[in-house]
């Protein structure tokens, strides 16, 4: 089963810095939230997004753009990215044909940290501790103790070359978790995303699948030569 979100919900749950890191949010895996209220829900045409970087790889003029939509605490985008995503980044980024666009979902504050301390390493050092977070993420996410969880991250984070100051830095920004589950109910809703991971293949929109559907669903929409 893919994991499931729900839109418009969770706010609450999710935001802050600091101590929230610590006393907000679900457990593990958890894919639903409490609604946001009118006390605690701030509009998103009132939320400054403008230092949420759009996440890509691959040449801006490559023929085919897919959008990933993705949790990185759920077990299928894990999978995608140790089954599926080392072959299409080698036969179709690498080579051009692609333009990879990654959008985090966010099921629970965990997942949330973890694209925070993906975004703290920079655009260039996003994708690489996006491998890690993937092909660690029964270790990081082992048992349901927010502070472990947090420590875990933090060392995936030294691990890429961040900080402890940056990582400080990022942790305590309330402003930044706020503008990136603005950005994602906004893109997620436009897409009509409802599971993970979730794939759009240019314009159409598609759910998990292996390697060699992908493949044929590319190859379909590259020029002929």
């Amino acid at each position: 089963m893919q994991r499931r979100t729900v839109l418009g919900a969770g706010a609450a749950a999710l935001l802050g810095g600091g101590a929230w890191f610590l006393s907000q949010g679900a457990r593990p895996g958890t894919t639903t939230f409490a609604p946001i209220s009118a006390a605690n829900a701030q509009e998103a045409s009132d939320i400054d997004t403008s230092g949420v970087i759009e996440m890509v790889l691959g040449d801006a003029d490559a023929p085919v753009t897919i959008t990933e939509y993705a949790s990185y605490t759920c077990p299928h985008c894990a999978s995608f990215h140790a089954n599926v995503m080392p072959q299409l980044k080698a036969n179709y980024i690498d080579t051009g044909k692609v333009r990879f666009i990654y959008r985090e979902v966010y099921f629970d504050r965990f997942g949330l940290w973890a694209s925070m301390v993906a975004r703290c390493g920079g655009p260039l050092r996003y994708f690489g501790i996006q491998d890690v977070l993937y092909s660690t993420q029964r270790e990081w996410l082992d048992g349901s103790d927010p502070a472990k969880i947090v420590e875990n991250l933090r060392a995936i984070g030294r691990s890429a070359g961040v900080s402890d100051a940056e990582l400080d830095t990022c942790f305590a920004d309330e402003d930044m978790p706020r503008a990136m589950l603005a950005v994602y109910q906004k893109n997620a809703e436009a897409d009509a995303i409802t599971s993970t991971p979730s794939l759009k293949v240019n314009d159409t929109k598609y759910g998990n699948m292996n390697y060699a559907d992908l493949a044929e669903l590319i190859d379909a929409e590259l020029p002929a030569e």
